[in-house]
């Protein structure tokens, strides 16, 4: 019996390097078509992921919008909500008014020149009051008031109206002289926007003085709220064709919310005497279409924030709970 032990023995310790042998090149050729298939789908996410971080090409600026435009003297074509409501009170309502308040006070003064001059009138009337006159200059300075006041506090309600939930956040820092920008929210650091040179201002088809290198990108059509500061002297966040202007002071946050109603590229500047260089801190806004903004986003490294991060998300899901159902069919 002993004998037929280690026989048996002696055989089983002669096989078993083969069959681990054999197990391992099976494991290996399992194993390779896994890795492969790893690596393809790394691959292919990676493409995937160049793709989709594409920054969209730089906006061309069209004369006459959201710039000034050659001999023009009054206010620019607006492109906000605000800015149109505050052009409308200017256009008219208190040009008007202005005009024919101008046209009665010069008629009547001439008229007074003419008819109560020394030689048409050698004794002064001795009257010393006239109670409808009084009456009448007390009345209609206050109708005109009140009809000037009723739009204007709308008007001033408006531009003070706290900013949506959903509207994206963004910090601007005044510095001595350039502007900084950041996007908490999706995550986009600080970067900083310089004044061009004349020459590259020109190669790029922008206006001279208001072109810059890294413009703040927003999105059109949605919420801004804008929280506007400064790290030196007090600078001021101004653009006139989205009738916005806010004082950045070192120190303090102020807020401004803002709608762009148009795509494309608006140009402001700051409008505090800041310093040596002040005349050479423009500003320049590029409002994106949604979409494109948020490839922007993602092309900065950031993250899509709210009910833009949602949609993929839930598209994501779909196709996670569509593939049991698909696989239970089969």
């Amino acid at each position: 019996m002993n004998i037929i032990k280690s026989l048996v023995l002696a055989g089983l310790l002669a096989v078993a390097p083969s069959i681990a042998v054999s197990q391992g090149a099976l494991a290996q050729e399992a194993a390779a078509p896994a890795a492969a298939t790893v690596d393809s789908a790394t691959e292919a996410d990676a493409n995937a992921t160049e793709e989709a971080v594409a920054a969209p090409a730089r906006m061309k600026p069209t004369e006459g919008i959201g710039m000034p435009r050659p001999a023009e003297f009054g206010l620019q074509e607006q492109f906000s909500p605000t800015g149109r409501q505050a052009r409308w009170i200017h256009d008219a309502l208190l040009l008007p008014i202005i005009t024919v308040i101008s046209l009665f006070v010069l008629a009547l003064m001439l008229w007074i020149m003419v008819r109560y001059r020394r030689a048409a009138n050698p004794v002064p009337s001795k009257t010393s009051h006239n109670t409808l006159i009084e009456i009448i200059w007390t009345v209609v300075p206050i109708l005109i008031l009140v009809v000037i006041a009723v739009p204007s506090i709308g008007l001033i309600a408006e531009q003070y109206k706290p900013a949506p939930k959903d509207a994206l956040t963004v910090k601007v820092t005044g510095y001595q002289w350039y502007w900084g920008y950041e996007y908490p929210d999706q995550g986009i650091s600080e970067y900083v926007s310089n004044i061009l040179p004349p020459e590259k201002a020109l190669e790029n088809g922008e206006p001279n003085l208001l072109a810059v290198d890294n413009r703040l990108v927003l999105p059109a059509g949605r919420p801004v709220k804008l929280i506007i500061t400064a790290a030196d002297v007090i600078h001021s966040f101004a653009v006139p064709s989205l009738w916005f202007k806010m004082d950045a002071v070192p120190g303090r946050l102020n807020e401004k919310t803002v709608t762009i109603e148009k795509p494309g590229v608006y140009y402001g500047q700051c409008s505090e005497l800041c310093g040596v260089k002040h005349g050479f801190m423009p500003i320049a806004i590029e409002a994106l279409p949604p979409a494109e903004f948020d490839q922007w986003v993602l092309s900065q490294g950031g993250e899509l924030a709210g009910e833009q991060a949602e949609a993929p998300a839930e598209a994501a899901a779909e196709t996670a709970d569509a593939a049991p159902a698909a696989n239970a069919k089969i």
